[in-house]
């Protein structure tokens, strides 16, 4: 049979990252797209020397300083185009990468966790896609709680993403994830099951 990719998305402040640790504790490989970023941008990461060249000044010690980085791209539509040319290659790299180990493995199904995967066209790979919900309240409270954040740059990030119901509309299965832990275990348990069939 082949293996079955499933995408997992949703806005900040859904539960992606519940999500994903969820389905990892049900055993399925995921392959994280932020945490991707986050070793191409760390010391000796493949983008540094590239991000460097485009943007100067925010490499220090061989890694890219990513508050710098973002204070010369957040809100600069074109700076922004820049740094995905360089960093959207190099992620879907890695996701190849992760795919074929997951296949040499001989798993059913593994987990492509994007939080822009809409945005960029990933429901393309996958053979369904999971958006986690919360309301409204919920991901302000949960976004809001988060080191360094303030309404404004809140604000900002949302209207960089599809709006949230744009997501559950096109999502295949939608997961919320405001009511609890087993309930959010449970849903996501019924998504890995269907694809399995």
């Amino acid at each position: 049979m082949d293996m079955r990719i499933l995408g997992l998305t949703g806005s900040i402040g859904m539960g992606k990252s519940t999500a994903a640790r969820m389905l990892r504790a049900l055993g399925l490989a995921v392959h994280d797209a932020d945490a991707a970023v986050h070793r191409l941008l760390a010391k000796d990461g493949r983008a540094v020397a590239a991000v460097d060249a485009a943007f100067p000044g925010v490499v220090a010690q061989g890694a890219v300083d990513r508050k710098a980085l973002g204070a010369k791209v957040f809100g600069q539509p074109a700076e922004m185009k820049r740094l995905e040319a360089i960093l959207h290659p190099l992620v879907r790299d890695e996701e190849r990468r992760f795919l074929q180990r997951c296949r040499r493995a001989r798993r059913d199904v593994a987990v492509l966790d994007i939080p822009l995967l809409f945005e960029t066209g990933g429901e393309k790979r996958c053979d369904g896609v999971v958006v986690v919900t919360a309301p409204q309240f919920l991901q302000s409270q949960r976004v809001l709680k988060r080191q360094g954040m303030t309404p404004a740059r809140f604000r900002q990030i949302l209207g960089a993403q599809m709006p949230d119901r744009e997501k559950r509309r096109r999502a295949d299965w939608v997961v919320e994830t405001g009511l609890g832990r087993r309930p959010t275990l449970a849903a996501l348990a019924r998504v890995v099951q269907t694809l399995r069939k």
